[in-house]
């Protein structure tokens, strides 16, 4: 399959949104996702010019109601009514039972023990039920996309064409916003988000570079580039919990070596430091995953052009942002 100049290896085009896809998204969901706003980072000792991309601001104070709006919108709806569930280490989960809650069906997420209580809770609040299990087990529902018990509908958070079309319209309103964007930096975690914008952009701005962040606590697509191949690494649970996996999935592998122009993976004190930057200079609150784009871009690793940065998420503890903003890292 050809896209924007590329050729996509066999198999890796199944899951590969086309621009009318995203387009067709972009219709679906724009009465429950809002067209976020995309304004300039207030810092001018940067090595770029940076502008935000604030999925913070989205119902679910992440970008997910993107995905999981288009999929259950392109979903048997036969299969809804008997309930949805996902996997997920918090957005997903908020997004999925968000959506749930709007359409009157029961909604069940598997997440990781290590999940913050500020997700949790907006889970339940939003009438989720809540499964943890150990990291090993929730990643490999991610594999098999089962978990005993579950019926309905199953909204994988990333490898999925419905969930990366609804994300990739992102990218349709970042090429419309800013035409002379030189880079695009996106947080990796499953690379759903990714793949989902890089689709969009390589069709409409091929010339753009683009770049997933990642925390190098949990990096493995840095790796997997190194590499040449899917790789794993030591994974480390931190304060950045919406990214970070030990290994990439090889479906996702191979639609991002071929989309993304790298990784650039930084510590746990720039992620900190870039959280802690968008509150004191934005007042946006981002969480680690979402400050992750920040922290990349402020490397100089994206160039120093004009780069747009994805505020991802802003579902923080507020234990956390404290500790952040007191000059610590949680």
């Amino acid at each position: 399959m050809k896209m924007g100049g590329l050729i996509l290896a066999p198999g890796s085009s199944d899951l590969m949104p086309s621009l009318d896809d995203i387009r067709a998204a972009q219709r679906r969901i724009a009465g429950v996702a809002i067209r976020s706003p995309l304004v300039p980072l207030n810092a001018h000792d940067t090595p770029a010019t940076i502008y935000l991309k604030l999925e913070t601001l989205q119902p679910v104070g992440s970008f997910k109601a993107r995905g999981a709006g288009n999929a259950l919108a392109i979903a048997d709806e036969r299969l809804v009514q008997r309930g949805i569930w996902t996997a997920s280490a918090g957005n997903m989960a908020q997004a999925v039972a968000w959506h749930a809650r709007r359409r009157g069906v029961p909604c069940t997420v598997v997440v990781p023990e290590h999940v913050p209580a500020i997700k949790v809770d907006a889970i339940e609040r939003l009438g989720g039920a809540v499964v943890k299990v150990p990291v090993a087990r929730w990643l490999e529902v991610f594999r098999t996309r089962r978990f005993e018990g579950m019926t309905g509908v199953f909204i994988h958070p990333f490898s999925d064409a419905g969930v990366m079309a609804g994300n990739g319209t992102i990218g349709l309103e970042i090429a419309d916003d800013l035409p002379e964007v030189d880079a695009v930096v996106i947080p990796y975690g499953g690379g759903g988000l990714a793949c989902g914008i890089a689709a969009a952009l390589r069709a409409l701005k091929p010339g753009v570079k683009i770049y997933a962040a990642e925390v190098e606590t949990a990096a493995p697509l840095a790796a997997s580039f190194a590499a040449g191949g899917p790789a794993t690494v030591d994974y480390a649970p931190s304060f950045v919990d919406g990214i970070g996996t030990p290994s990439v999935f090889p479906e996702m592998w191979e639609l991002a070596r071929r989309l993304l122009d790298g990784s650039i993976a930084v510590p746990l004190a720039g992620v900190a430091a870039a959280t802690r930057l968008l509150v004191e200079r934005n007042h946006v609150v981002a969480e680690g995953a979402g400050a992750a784009s920040v922290a990349a871009a402020l490397t100089g690793r994206a160039g120093s052009g004009t780069i747009v940065c994805v505020a991802s998420g802003g579902n923080i503890d507020t234990s956390k942002l404290i500790t952040i903003l007191q000059g610590g890292i949680p």
